[in-house]
Parts: C-alpha cells; structure tokens; sequence
C-alpha cells in the first residue's frame, strides 16, 4: 500500500503563493492589457500548481486559478432572484431628447445647481449580476427580466476578466458586482471562421453569439470563446464602505481597485453640453474599437443625487442611454410576403437578399401595413433602404425609384387570408387589415402559443414548433382543445417519444391550477395585458362577472378606459368566445379567484390612494391591494403628491425614499391590518 503523504505547512504556503502569483498576471494580462509574465513561465506556475492541488486535494479552494473551468457540464441552470433589481435604461435619440431628460429630471430636484455626470460606453452584450461573499466568487446569474435570471455561475467563472477573488485585503463580506459580458470583434470573427469549416451555422452578430455561449452547459466552451467583460455599478447590501462611495466615478474607480476591467473610454463631464460632445466623439469613433457599441450610458454622478430621483415604474431618473442612429443599408427586395398574427392582423414582410445591418445579417423586413406599402409605393424589384426600428426590428424606410426596373407592377395587399381563403377586412379607424375568422390556422397557433406562454397558462413544453404540429394535424381547433389531448395523438407527432407525449400531457393538465387571472391573460384579448388581466380579475373574481359587465362596469375600474371596456366585453358577448370558455370550464380551468370574505367599505380606506412597496411579513403585495380595493381605496404603482399611504415592507427601495421626501404617511403591514380592523 502506498504511503499517504504528509502535508506540511511549507506546501501550503507554496500553493497560496503560486495562486497569488497566477491571479497577478491574470489581472496583468486580462483587465490592464499590460502583462509582465511571460507565458512560458505563467505555464510553468500553473502546471506545478495542479500537481500539488492533486497532491493534495484537501488545499483546493473555489478561487483557484485552477478552478475557472469546471470538470462536468451541467445538466441545466436554475433560477436566481435578484435582490436589486436589474433595471433597463430610458432611450434617447439625439442630443434634444438628451437635453428633454435634463430638463426632466430638473423637475424633481429643482434645487440642483451644476452637477456633473459619467458617461459610459454602452456595450453591445449581455448584462451580469456577480455576487462575492468575504472576496469569493459565489454566483454569477444573467438579467433575466429584470427580477428573475438564471445562475450560470460555472461559465461566468470561465471568464478570464472576471475574478474569481476580489483584489483587496478586506473585502466587504458581500458585493455585487453588475456588468456586461462580451465577445471582443476579434474573438467573434475566429468563432465564426470555425463554425464555417465545422459546417456550423454562423452567429449573426456578437450578441447573440456572447448570448449562447453564457447559456452552453458546458463552461469549457465557454472558455474557448474568450468573452470579456466590463463592470459599471455595484451594491453593498449589507455594511456599506467606510467611508461610504458618494459618486459613480468613485465606484468605477473601487471596482478597478477590486481587480474588474472598467471601460477606459469613460469620462467625468461636468455639463449636459459635456456630454453631448462625448457623445458626438464616439458616434464616430466607436468603428475603431475592439467591440460593438450602440449607444453612450449618462448617469448623474452624485449617488446622492440619484437616491433624490428615485425610478419610475419602469427606469431610474439619474440615467438615460443616448442610442445612436440606425444604420441605414441598401438591398434588393427580392419578394413580399404576408404574416398573420394571433389576432389576425395581417402585415406584409419584405423578403430581401441579406445584408449586414447594424452588426447583424437582415433578410426581412417589416413593411408594417397597407397604407405603409402604398406610401413607399414598394414593388418587388425595387432597390430599398433599410434600417432597425430602435436597433431591434428591422423595416424599410424608403426606395429608390431611379433603380426600379421596367414595368415593375405596384404591389396589392392579398383581398383574402393566405391561412384560410376567408376575405380580409379593415377596420374603421386602423390601419391594420385583419382576417376574422377565428377558425384560422394562424390565428389558432398565435392564440396556443399565447395560452402556453410564461405569463399565461405556463405551459411546459408547448411551444411554437409543437403548436404548429397540432394544428396541422386537426387536433387543436381552440385553446379547449388543448385539454383534451391524449398521449396517442402525441406520438403521431415527429420526434415525439413516449416520455415526451406524457411528460407534456402532464403539464397541460397542471395548468389548469393556473389562477383566474393569468387565465383571463391567457384568453388574448385585444389591450389585455398581464397587468390589465390582475387588475381585471379582482374587479371581477369570476368569468361569470365578468360575461354580464357592462361596458360601464368595465371602465370604471381604475386605470381603464373605453376602448379596452369595449374590446373586453365585445370579446365575452363573441358566442364562439362563449364556447371556449364553456369548455375550458368543464375541462377544469381555473375560472374564479380568491374572494375576500367580506366586502365592506371602510371609511379610512375609501376613496384614499394607497402604494404597496417592498416584501411583507406575512402577506403578499397583491393581497393587499386586494384588500384595499375591496374595502373601496384605489391602488397605484407609483408614488406621487396624490398619494396619501404607502404600505412598506423589507427592501422598500426607491418608492419609499419618494414617499419619506413627500412626507406621505408609512404603514407596516401590522399597521395597515390594524388601520383595517378597526375602521368602520
């Protein structure tokens, strides 16, 4: 039997002092571009640190160099919820729309007399969220939507930029650290080049190819790819620095100290008109950078400044992103077809040869309707320009008459559905053309895909290739349909396996647990959102309710109007709408919410305008709006001088900061249960 090696101190100490070293000359190499070690001897380091981690495992920590790439891939990511949400940045479009969020932002804190602002390039990627505990990596999850994201911790860690111990001697005991990944042009280029001799498809743009690497199970693809990274703003949860950072730019400058790559063309302007020449600069400049940027990040430097300001429902105040204009190409169009959508509205899509546009391959666009087409006066044929809508949607803009050819007829919008054969009509008022037969295959697989989407029904499983099978094959005819499936219908279906048909079966019937109100969303009713779809609900806890309101009745719940009254009572007065909602009833469908068990007007609720913020002891925030709007008060998501109490709870956040600067009253939820019972 071999002997068991001894460990001593001295191997110990050896194997925190080549740790040391390696993370140096990452640090070196990797966030300064500025390396001292040579790579021969960065190799050799490495290499006799492996050997005594193997040697000796029990010396093996998770901020080991040796560590970044993990050994298995994994199986799947889960779910992360942040605790400081990730929020999304207000655009603007040119320097007067900058110059409209000074003036904005000026309303709220008037007495600002000249204070300076960050500009930051903003980063063609995807954003992080990197938790550190006592100096360690812990966690790495993507944005998600904001809330939630998934935890892709393993593939941040093979990111050579990010640490995986933080540069300090003593580090807080818990930061997070935001930022955006990315693929550098270079290493985009290379990727593509071995995709293409691989017989690979091609990413179409760095984003997408940055978004599918952070997503591979397997991080030593990851670090394959070398993606980079920058980081913009952190949090200290728990005990802030002492002293405390009082401005972005101190940030920037901390995170550097922490061992982050921090964007080196930021700059510190002390004025709007600062910042509009930084922003003009680099409109021009950012082609000769070594990655994709769209657009310059302004926020207000002072963190004082930015508590003041707060966040609207949807962005904070003290930021704004300048996005530069869209890139403009010509190209040949080639072909015009139509899509309907789940509503029936019928656009027309110009089918082009490819053309890069904006960092990304574009071959449709969106001609948006009938009039559109007739304004443009677009014919196959024709030479167009084309450009993306906000960067995203790409659609035509204009044509080039004097490269038309001869004869070229002018295009007509189809007088009948493509899906169907039934007439199409326009309606008073829109510029859409719509089919309106509810009976169409393209309306049915819009209206599926809806119903098993996540802020609907949930549905597992069920997603846009499945629906199409479903209803090619005459098996779904409506969303009812869904409920009366069977595992041999399924296994008719291609690559579908027995454990797949059951497994999907088993998750439409869970959806029927669904509550009413995701239900009610679910339906697709035109102007009916997820909010809208709450909000209705608990104005009418049944679908019963709901059939026999008015018009009026409708409107008058808060935040509504006439025209979504009209659409939500013309779509339950539809007898084939009826129909459907018969069936999902005798299918099991949740039909009915949670009724309070009084309905009863207090007379310190009634009539008041109440916020609910934060995370409650006992209750969720949506019970008690349920309660305020039952006992008659009205419930808003923002805090205003209208406001006469907000309701707060733990990590009240912004909302709370607004209402204490208003002086509006606070409540606990022991406060408002007590306010609750007592009132008559």
């Amino acid at each position: 039997m071999d002997a068991v090696e001894q460990l001593t101190p001295e191997f110990g100490q050896r194997v925190q002092e080549l740790r040391n070293l390696l993370q140096r000359a990452s640090y070196e190499y990797y966030v300064l571009d500025a390396p001292t070690m040579a790579d021969a001897v960065y190799d050799q380091l490495y290499r006799e640190l492996q050997t005594l981690e193997r040697r000796f495992p029990e010396l093996i920590t998770s901020d080991s160099p040796t560590q970044r790439v993990g050994e298995h891939p994994v199986s799947q990511f889960g779910s992360v919820q942040h605790k400081v949400p990730l929020y999304s940045l207000e655009n603007a479009f040119g320097n007067d729309e900058l110059v409209a969020w000074e003036q904005r932002w000026r309303r709220v804190a008037p007495a600002i007399a000249q204070p300076s602002y960050v500009c930051e390039l903003k980063i063609d990627g995807n954003a992080l969220a990197l938790t550190y505990e006592n100096g360690v990596l812990v966690r790495g999850a993507t944005r998600g939507d904001g809330t939630t994201g998934e935890d892709i911790t393993q593939n941040v860690r093979a990111i050579r930029s990010v640490p995986l111990r933080l540069s300090l001697e003593h580090p807080p005991a818990i930061v997070e650290v935001r930022g955006e990944a990315f693929l550098p042009l270079k290493s985009f280029e290379q990727i593509n080049r071995d995709r293409e001799q691989a017989g690979d498809a091609l990413f179409a743009n760095p984003r997408n190819a940055t978004a599918g690497t952070l997503r591979q199970l397997d991080s030593k693809i990851v670090a394959q790819r070398n993606l980079d990274f920058f980081a913009y703003t952190l949090h200290l949860p728990e005990a802030p620095l002492v002293p405390p950072l009082q401005t972005q730019w101190e940030a920037l400058d901390y995170l550097q100290q922490l061992g982050f790559r921090v964007n080196p063309e930021r700059a510190l302007c002390p004025t709007i008109d600062a910042v509009q020449a930084y922003c003009d600069r680099w409109s021009i400049e950012r082609s000769h950078l070594g990655y994709l940027t769209d657009g310059v990040v302004v926020k207000l430097n002072s963190f004082k400044l930015q508590t003041q300001l707060g966040f609207t429902q949807k962005f904070p105040r003290w930021a704004i992103a300048l996005k530069y204009p869209a890139e403009e190409a010509p190209t040949l169009l080639e072909h015009i077809s139509v899509n309907v959508g789940r509503t029936g509205a019928i656009t027309p899509v110009a089918e082009l040869r490819p053309v890069q546009l904006a960092g990304t391959t574009v071959s449709r666009a969106t001609l948006h309707n009938r009039d559109r087409i007739t304004e443009l006066d677009c014919r196959i044929g024709d030479t167009v320009i084309v450009r993306k809508a906000g960067e995203i949607i790409p659609e035509v803009v204009r044509v080039l008459p004097e490269l038309r050819p001869k004869n070229a007829p002018p295009y007509h919008m189809p007088t009948h559905c493509p899906e169907c054969g039934e007439p199409v009509v326009k309606p008073d008022g829109e510029a859409v053309t719509r089919c309106i037969n509810s009976a169409c295959p393209a309306i049915v697989r819009g209206a599926l895909t809806h119903w098993a989407s996540r802020d609907a029904l949930d549905i597992n499983g069920v997603g846009e290739k499945l629906v199409l099978q479903l209803v090619d094959h005459g098996f779904i005819h409506s969303v009812a349909d869904l409920y009366h499936l069977t595992v041999e219908q399924l296994l008719t279906l291609e690559r579908m396996g027995t454990k797949s048909a059951e497994k999907t079966i088993r998750a439409i019937q869970d959806s029927k647990a669904q509550p009413w109100s995701k239900v009610l969303y679910g339906l697709g009713i035109r102007h009916v959102g997820s909010v809208n779809a709450q909000t209705l609900a608990q104005a009418f806890p049944s679908v019963n309710e709901l059939v026999d309101a008015t018009p009026e009745a409708i409107a008058a719940v808060h935040g509504f109007g006439s025209e979504i009254a009209q659409s939500v009572h013309q779509w339950f007065q539809n007898h084939g709408n009826r129909g459907v909602i018969d069936r999902l009833r005798q299918a099991g469908v949740q039909l009915e919410g949670e009724r309070p068990l009084a309905v009863e007007t207090k007379a310190a609720i009634v009539g008041k305008i109440w916020v609910v913020t934060g995370t409650l002891p006992t209750l969720k925030r949506d019970e008690v709006k349920a309660m305020i709007q039952t006992a008659g008060g009205k419930v808003t998501d923002s805090v205003s001088k209208k406001t006469d109490y907000v309701v707060v709870g733990e990590e009240a956040g912004s909302k709370l900061t607004k209402a204490q600067r208003l002086g509006i009253p606070l409540l606990s939820e022991a406060d408002f249960l007590r306010l609750l019972a007592s009132s008559d």
